[in-house]
Protein backbone atom coordinates (compact mmCIF):
# COMPACT_ATOMS: atom_id res chain seq x y z
CA UNK A 1 0.00 0.00 0.00
CA UNK A 2 1.28 3.44 -0.92
CA UNK A 3 1.05 6.52 1.27
CA UNK A 4 -0.74 9.80 0.78
CA UNK A 5 1.70 12.71 0.95
CA UNK A 6 1.30 16.49 0.96
CA UNK A 7 4.12 19.00 0.42
CA UNK A 8 3.30 22.35 2.00
CA UNK A 9 5.15 25.31 0.52
CA UNK A 10 5.57 23.40 -2.72
CA UNK A 11 6.39 26.49 -4.80
CA UNK A 12 9.42 27.50 -2.70
CA UNK A 13 13.06 26.43 -3.02
CA UNK A 14 12.79 23.68 -0.42
CA UNK A 15 9.28 22.58 -1.40
CA UNK A 16 10.34 22.03 -4.99
CA UNK A 17 13.39 20.14 -3.79
CA UNK A 18 11.18 17.96 -1.55
CA UNK A 19 9.10 16.97 -4.57
CA UNK A 20 12.26 16.27 -6.54
CA UNK A 21 13.74 14.09 -3.79
CA UNK A 22 10.48 12.17 -3.25
CA UNK A 23 10.45 11.29 -6.95
CA UNK A 24 14.17 10.47 -7.16
CA UNK A 25 14.00 8.12 -4.19
CA UNK A 26 10.81 6.49 -5.46
CA UNK A 27 9.00 7.21 -2.22
CA UNK A 28 6.03 4.79 -1.90
CA UNK A 29 3.27 7.32 -2.42
CA UNK A 30 -0.07 6.65 -4.05
CA UNK A 31 -0.86 10.36 -4.02
CA UNK A 32 1.29 13.48 -3.77
CA UNK A 33 -0.32 16.91 -3.38
CA UNK A 34 1.42 20.26 -3.63
CA UNK A 35 0.02 22.94 -1.32
CA UNK A 36 0.64 26.67 -1.01
CA UNK A 37 -1.22 29.90 -0.36
CA UNK A 38 -4.19 30.99 -2.43
CA UNK A 39 -1.88 33.21 -4.52
CA UNK A 40 -0.23 30.10 -5.96
CA UNK A 41 -3.32 27.95 -6.55
CA UNK A 42 -3.28 26.53 -10.07
CA UNK A 43 0.43 26.99 -10.60
CA UNK A 44 2.32 23.93 -11.80
CA UNK A 45 5.35 22.32 -10.17
CA UNK A 46 7.39 19.38 -11.40
CA UNK A 47 7.25 16.00 -9.72
CA UNK A 48 9.87 13.72 -11.18
CA UNK A 49 10.90 13.77 -14.82
CA UNK A 50 7.45 13.78 -16.36
CA UNK A 51 4.71 14.47 -13.81
CA UNK A 52 3.37 17.92 -13.05
CA UNK A 53 1.32 18.85 -9.99
CA UNK A 54 -1.15 21.71 -9.81
CA UNK A 55 -0.91 23.64 -6.57
CA UNK A 56 -3.92 23.36 -4.24
CA UNK A 57 -4.98 25.81 -1.55
CA UNK A 58 -3.45 25.10 1.85
CA UNK A 59 -6.15 26.97 3.72
CA UNK A 60 -8.99 24.76 2.48
CA UNK A 61 -7.12 21.45 2.31
CA UNK A 62 -8.43 18.52 4.36
CA UNK A 63 -5.46 16.65 5.87
CA UNK A 64 -7.62 13.82 7.25
CA UNK A 65 -6.99 11.79 4.07
CA UNK A 66 -3.22 12.38 4.18
CA UNK A 67 -0.65 10.18 5.92
CA UNK A 68 2.38 12.48 5.80
CA UNK A 69 2.87 16.19 5.26
CA UNK A 70 6.26 17.73 4.54
CA UNK A 71 6.11 21.40 5.57
CA UNK A 72 8.39 24.22 4.42
CA UNK A 73 6.18 27.32 4.15
CA UNK A 74 7.74 29.58 6.81
CA UNK A 75 7.42 29.44 10.57
CA UNK A 76 4.24 31.50 10.86
CA UNK A 77 2.39 29.33 8.37
CA UNK A 78 3.61 26.15 10.05
CA UNK A 79 2.51 27.50 13.41
CA UNK A 80 -1.05 27.73 12.12
CA UNK A 81 -1.36 24.75 9.80
CA UNK A 82 1.00 22.05 11.14
CA UNK A 83 -1.05 21.44 14.33
CA UNK A 84 -4.20 21.51 12.24
CA UNK A 85 -2.81 18.75 10.03
CA UNK A 86 -1.43 16.78 12.99
CA UNK A 87 -4.78 16.85 14.75
CA UNK A 88 -6.33 14.91 11.85
CA UNK A 89 -3.84 12.06 12.29
CA UNK A 90 -1.47 13.22 9.56
CA UNK A 91 2.19 13.15 10.64
CA UNK A 92 3.94 16.44 9.95
CA UNK A 93 7.64 16.76 9.19
CA UNK A 94 8.28 20.47 9.53
CA UNK A 95 11.29 22.20 8.03
CA UNK A 96 10.72 25.56 9.72
CA UNK A 97 12.11 26.78 13.03
CA UNK A 98 8.72 26.83 14.74
CA UNK A 99 8.75 23.50 16.62
CA UNK A 100 12.45 22.62 16.83
CA UNK A 101 13.06 23.52 20.44
CA UNK A 102 9.72 22.36 21.84
CA UNK A 103 10.49 19.52 24.28
CA UNK A 104 7.75 17.18 23.04
CA UNK A 105 8.73 17.52 19.36
CA UNK A 106 11.66 15.36 18.17
CA UNK A 107 14.40 17.18 16.25
CA UNK A 108 15.89 14.59 13.92
CA UNK A 109 18.83 13.93 11.63
CA UNK A 110 18.42 10.22 10.74
CA UNK A 111 22.16 9.48 10.65
CA UNK A 112 22.52 11.01 14.11
CA UNK A 113 19.45 10.37 16.29
CA UNK A 114 16.94 8.30 14.32
CA UNK A 115 15.55 6.70 17.50
CA UNK A 116 14.08 10.08 18.42
CA UNK A 117 11.56 9.65 15.59
CA UNK A 118 9.49 7.46 17.93
CA UNK A 119 8.65 10.58 19.94
CA UNK A 120 6.46 11.85 17.08
CA UNK A 121 3.46 10.23 18.78
CA UNK A 122 3.28 13.03 21.36
CA UNK A 123 2.07 15.61 18.82
CA UNK A 124 2.30 13.98 15.37
CA UNK A 125 5.03 16.51 14.52
CA UNK A 126 8.72 15.93 13.78
CA UNK A 127 11.05 18.90 13.31
CA UNK A 128 13.73 19.16 10.65
CA UNK A 129 16.79 21.00 12.02
CA UNK A 130 18.36 24.12 10.60
CA UNK A 131 20.34 23.50 7.41
CA UNK A 132 23.69 24.49 8.91
CA UNK A 133 23.06 22.35 11.98
CA UNK A 134 22.22 19.26 9.94
CA UNK A 135 25.50 19.08 8.08
CA UNK A 136 27.56 19.87 11.17
CA UNK A 137 26.00 17.27 13.48
CA UNK A 138 26.17 14.65 10.73
CA UNK A 139 29.94 15.12 10.69
CA UNK A 140 30.27 15.42 14.47
CA UNK A 141 28.21 12.37 15.49
CA UNK A 142 30.72 9.59 14.65
CA UNK A 143 33.56 11.62 16.18
CA UNK A 144 31.55 12.24 19.33
CA UNK A 145 30.88 8.51 19.63
CA UNK A 146 34.62 7.83 19.37
CA UNK A 147 36.15 10.47 21.63
CA UNK A 148 33.37 12.62 23.22
CA UNK A 149 33.23 16.20 22.02
CA UNK A 150 33.83 18.87 24.62
CA UNK A 151 33.58 22.08 22.59
CA UNK A 152 32.85 23.19 19.02
CA UNK A 153 33.69 26.53 17.40
CA UNK A 154 32.16 26.96 13.95
CA UNK A 155 32.14 29.67 11.31
CA UNK A 156 29.62 29.15 8.52
CA UNK A 157 29.66 30.30 4.91
CA UNK A 158 25.99 30.08 3.96
CA UNK A 159 24.56 30.41 0.46
CA UNK A 160 21.75 32.79 -0.42
CA UNK A 161 19.33 29.99 -1.32
CA UNK A 162 18.80 29.54 2.40
CA UNK A 163 16.96 32.87 2.30
CA UNK A 164 14.64 31.92 -0.58
CA UNK A 165 13.96 32.65 -4.24
CA UNK A 166 14.06 36.42 -3.84
CA UNK A 167 17.47 36.28 -2.18
CA UNK A 168 18.87 34.26 -5.08
CA UNK A 169 17.42 36.78 -7.52
CA UNK A 170 18.99 39.61 -5.53
CA UNK A 171 22.45 38.07 -5.77
CA UNK A 172 22.02 37.54 -9.52
CA UNK A 173 20.68 41.02 -10.20
CA UNK A 174 23.24 42.81 -8.03
CA UNK A 175 26.08 40.90 -9.66
CA UNK A 176 24.80 41.65 -13.15
CA UNK A 177 24.15 45.28 -12.17
CA UNK A 178 27.73 45.83 -11.08
CA UNK A 179 29.01 44.85 -14.52
CA UNK A 180 26.36 46.99 -16.25
CA UNK A 181 26.81 49.98 -13.91
CA UNK A 182 23.20 49.48 -12.79
CA UNK A 183 23.17 49.67 -8.99
CA UNK A 184 20.59 47.47 -7.26
CA UNK A 185 19.41 48.13 -3.71
CA UNK A 186 19.65 45.46 -1.01
CA UNK A 187 16.19 44.20 -0.09
CA UNK A 188 16.67 40.70 1.29
CA UNK A 189 19.99 41.40 3.01
CA UNK A 190 21.31 44.13 5.29
CA UNK A 191 24.15 44.94 2.88
CA UNK A 192 25.10 44.29 -0.72
CA UNK A 193 25.52 40.54 -1.12
CA UNK A 194 27.27 40.56 -4.51
CA UNK A 195 31.06 40.41 -4.07
CA UNK A 196 30.59 40.66 -0.31
CA UNK A 197 30.06 38.60 2.86
CA UNK A 198 27.57 39.52 5.58
CA UNK A 199 28.06 38.34 9.20
CA UNK A 200 24.35 38.51 9.91
CA UNK A 201 21.72 35.80 9.36
CA UNK A 202 18.30 36.17 11.02
CA UNK A 203 17.69 38.72 13.79
CA UNK A 204 20.05 39.89 16.51
CA UNK A 205 19.53 38.67 20.06
CA UNK A 206 20.25 40.43 23.36
CA UNK A 207 23.67 38.81 23.81
CA UNK A 208 24.89 40.00 20.39
CA UNK A 209 24.51 36.68 18.63
CA UNK A 210 22.07 36.19 15.78
CA UNK A 211 19.12 33.82 15.81
CA UNK A 212 20.90 31.61 13.26
CA UNK A 213 23.86 31.24 15.61
CA UNK A 214 21.53 30.48 18.51
CA UNK A 215 19.83 27.80 16.42
CA UNK A 216 23.13 26.06 15.72
CA UNK A 217 24.05 26.09 19.40
CA UNK A 218 20.75 24.91 20.85
CA UNK A 219 19.88 22.43 18.10
CA UNK A 220 23.29 20.76 18.35
CA UNK A 221 22.76 20.30 22.07
CA UNK A 222 19.25 18.88 21.59
CA UNK A 223 20.25 16.50 18.79
CA UNK A 224 23.72 15.41 19.83
CA UNK A 225 24.50 16.10 23.49
CA UNK A 226 23.47 18.92 25.86
CA UNK A 227 26.95 18.85 27.43
CA UNK A 228 28.69 20.06 24.25
CA UNK A 229 29.67 23.73 24.28
CA UNK A 230 29.13 25.45 20.92
CA UNK A 231 30.23 28.85 19.64
CA UNK A 232 28.98 29.88 16.19
CA UNK A 233 29.45 32.75 13.77
CA UNK A 234 27.09 32.55 10.79
CA UNK A 235 27.93 34.41 7.59
CA UNK A 236 26.03 34.84 4.33
CA UNK A 237 28.23 34.57 1.23
CA UNK A 238 27.60 35.26 -2.49
CA UNK A 239 27.03 31.61 -3.42
CA UNK A 240 23.71 30.41 -4.84
CA UNK A 241 23.54 26.89 -3.33
CA UNK A 242 25.70 25.02 -0.83
CA UNK A 243 26.75 25.80 2.73
CA UNK A 244 30.31 25.45 4.02
CA UNK A 245 31.55 25.38 7.60
CA UNK A 246 34.97 25.69 9.21
CA UNK A 247 34.60 23.56 12.34
CA UNK A 248 37.05 23.41 15.23
CA UNK A 249 36.42 20.53 17.63
CA UNK A 250 37.90 19.91 21.06
CA UNK A 251 37.59 16.38 22.48
CA UNK A 252 37.75 14.92 25.97
CA UNK A 253 39.95 12.01 24.93
CA UNK A 254 42.67 11.42 22.31
CA UNK A 255 41.80 11.25 18.63
CA UNK A 256 44.19 12.00 15.80
CA UNK A 257 43.51 13.08 12.25
CA UNK A 258 44.08 9.62 10.77
CA UNK A 259 41.61 8.06 13.18
CA UNK A 260 39.11 10.81 12.45
CA UNK A 261 39.51 10.34 8.71
CA UNK A 262 38.84 6.60 8.98
CA UNK A 263 35.86 7.09 11.32
CA UNK A 264 34.27 9.69 9.06
CA UNK A 265 34.89 7.67 5.90
CA UNK A 266 32.86 4.76 7.29
CA UNK A 267 30.02 6.88 8.71
CA UNK A 268 26.60 7.04 7.01
CA UNK A 269 25.83 10.10 4.92
CA UNK A 270 29.43 11.34 4.85
CA UNK A 271 31.88 11.51 1.96
CA UNK A 272 35.48 12.26 2.92
CA UNK A 273 37.49 14.10 0.27
CA UNK A 274 40.73 15.05 1.97
CA UNK A 275 43.84 15.16 -0.18
CA UNK A 276 46.57 17.62 0.70
CA UNK A 277 46.95 19.04 -2.77
CA UNK A 278 45.36 21.64 -5.01
CA UNK A 279 41.67 20.80 -5.31
CA UNK A 280 41.87 18.00 -2.77
CA UNK A 281 38.76 19.23 -0.98
CA UNK A 282 35.11 19.92 -1.77
CA UNK A 283 33.64 23.39 -2.32
CA UNK A 284 29.97 24.43 -2.23
CA UNK A 285 29.85 24.59 -6.03
CA UNK A 286 30.88 20.95 -6.25
CA UNK A 287 28.33 19.65 -3.75
CA UNK A 288 25.19 20.96 -5.49
CA UNK A 289 22.74 18.14 -6.21
CA UNK A 290 24.61 15.63 -4.06
CA UNK A 291 23.09 13.93 -1.01
CA UNK A 292 26.28 13.67 1.04
CA UNK A 293 27.83 15.78 3.74
CA UNK A 294 31.40 16.27 2.53
CA UNK A 295 34.31 16.53 4.98
CA UNK A 296 37.69 17.87 3.91
CA UNK A 297 40.77 19.56 5.43
CA UNK A 298 40.90 17.16 8.39
CA UNK A 299 43.86 18.18 10.53
CA UNK A 300 45.00 18.39 14.12
CA UNK A 301 44.64 21.53 16.21
CA UNK A 302 47.83 21.76 18.29
CA UNK A 303 46.49 24.55 20.51
CA UNK A 304 44.43 22.16 22.66
CA UNK A 305 45.26 18.66 24.01
CA UNK A 306 42.78 16.86 21.73
CA UNK A 307 41.62 19.01 18.84
CA UNK A 308 40.72 18.75 15.17
CA UNK A 309 39.79 21.14 12.37
CA UNK A 310 37.28 20.16 9.68
CA UNK A 311 35.87 21.70 6.51
CA UNK A 312 32.24 20.57 6.11
CA UNK A 313 30.20 21.22 2.95
CA UNK A 314 26.70 20.20 1.86
CA UNK A 315 23.86 21.17 -0.47
CA UNK A 316 21.64 23.13 1.91
CA UNK A 317 18.49 22.53 -0.13
CA UNK A 318 19.02 18.76 -0.14
CA UNK A 319 20.64 17.31 2.98
CA UNK A 320 20.15 20.64 4.70
CA UNK A 321 16.39 20.52 4.17
CA UNK A 322 14.49 18.39 1.64
CA UNK A 323 16.51 15.18 1.73
CA UNK A 324 16.65 15.12 5.52
CA UNK A 325 12.85 15.49 5.69
CA UNK A 326 12.32 12.67 3.19
CA UNK A 327 14.80 10.45 5.06
CA UNK A 328 12.77 11.02 8.23
CA UNK A 329 9.62 10.06 6.32
CA UNK A 330 11.29 6.89 5.04
CA UNK A 331 12.33 5.84 8.54
CA UNK A 332 8.87 6.68 9.83
CA UNK A 333 7.02 4.44 7.40
CA UNK A 334 9.62 1.67 7.69
CA UNK A 335 9.88 1.49 11.47
CA UNK A 336 6.61 2.88 12.80
CA UNK A 337 3.80 3.03 10.25
CA UNK A 338 4.31 -0.57 9.22
CA UNK A 339 4.04 -1.84 12.78
CA UNK A 340 1.02 0.32 13.46
CA UNK A 341 -0.88 -0.98 10.44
Amino acid sequence: MGFRVAVVGATGNVGREMLKVLAERDFPADRVVGLASSRSVGKEVSFGDDAVLKIADLDSFDFSETDLALFSPGARVSEKYAPRAADTGCVVIDNTSKFRMEPDVPLVVPEVNDLAIAEYRARNIIANPNCSTIQMVTALKPLHDAATIKRVVVATYQSVSGAGHEAMDELFNQTKGIYLNDTRDSVNFTAQIAFNVIPHIDVFMDDGSTKEEWKMIEETKKILDPAIEVSATCVRVPVFIGHAEAVNVEFESPIDEDQARDILASAPGINVVDRRMDGGYITPYQCVGDDAVFVSRIRSDPTVPYGLNLWVVSDNLRKGAALNAVQIAERLIQDYFRHAA
